[in-house]
């Protein structure tokens, strides 16, 4: 079947920046000038207090605006929560849902995880599905069982009608300066992918984009973008130096 996949590169600023460093870092990005095919996406994925700024910014549509987290919940007395609905009024178009560093730090289980990617897809927007394994679990070798629990949670709630992306990012490569190596990580996204089709069909795995997040930089984005089911790049570190992250996020588009 012909690959119909998005190539996206993201990136995930963390809590990072003040507003007028934000801006400052768009502005580095916007000057940076490159021809970006129709084939792929890029994503900026700021604190949620740069949100309104960086769309008012972002109407030359060549990055697009995403947001690191939102409610569970659609409305109500949640004292501290942004709504999906919230995020789609100011032009989010994708959504990180299940970042390893909410799990871990947050206590977000996958049944929270759930509710967060039906309120995502209820406003129409892109939910980017992250998973990943501790270092013990890859240690001891049942990382694929891991991550297919995380994904067959999130499978049992997406809607397949409306687009969705995965992520993995091995939590032992997230911010450590370590990457999984390009044969890891294609032998990963191999196995969302074909979980991917066992539980949803062919057409929905093909048109799926799954990205590799931890440590992504410069230097070994171009052997990851070989591999036949990496489709792009969720970037945390090397997404605050503009020249690095264009060098990347020209990497993914090639």
């Amino acid at each position: 079947m012909q690959n119909q996949r998005k190539r996206i590169v993201a990136a995930n600023w963390k809590m990072n920046t003040t507003l007028q460093e934000g801006l400052s870092l768009l502005r580095a990005l916007l000057a940076h000038p490159w021809a970006i095919s129709t084939g792929c996406s890029c994503v900026l994925l700021p604190p949620f207090t740069h949100l309104f700024p960086l769309a008012e910014a972002l109407k030359d549509g060549v990055y697009a605006l995403g947001a690191q987290n939102c409610a569970h919940e659609r409305a109500g007395a949640w004292t501290g929560e942004v709504s999906v609905r919230m995020l789609a009024d100011l032009g989010v178009q994708y959504v990180l849902v299940g970042h390893s560093e909410r799990r871990q730090h947050f206590g977000e289980d996958d049944g929270r995880v759930q509710q967060k990617i039906q309120r995502v897809q209820e406003e129409n927007l892109v939910p980017m599905v992250c998973c990943g394994e501790p270092l013990a679990v890859r240690q001891a070798g049942t990382q694929v069982s891991f991550v297919e629990r995380q994904i067959l949670s999130a499978l049992a709630v997406l809607d397949a009608k409306k687009p969705f992306v995965v992520a993995y990012e091995p939590i032992w490569a997230i911010g450590t300066g370590q990457t999984a190596s390009a044969d890891e990580a294609q032998s990963m996204h191999q196995s969302i992918r074909s979980l991917l089709q066992s539980q949803m069909g062919a057409a929905v795995a093909q048109r799926t984009s799954i990205l590799y997040g931890g440590s992504v930089k410069a230097d070994n984005i171009t052997s990851l973008m070989a591999q036949s089911d990496i489709d792009g790049a969720l970037v945390g570190g090397a997404s605050l130096d503009a020249a690095a992250f264009v060098a990347i996020a020209k990497a993914v588009a090639c």
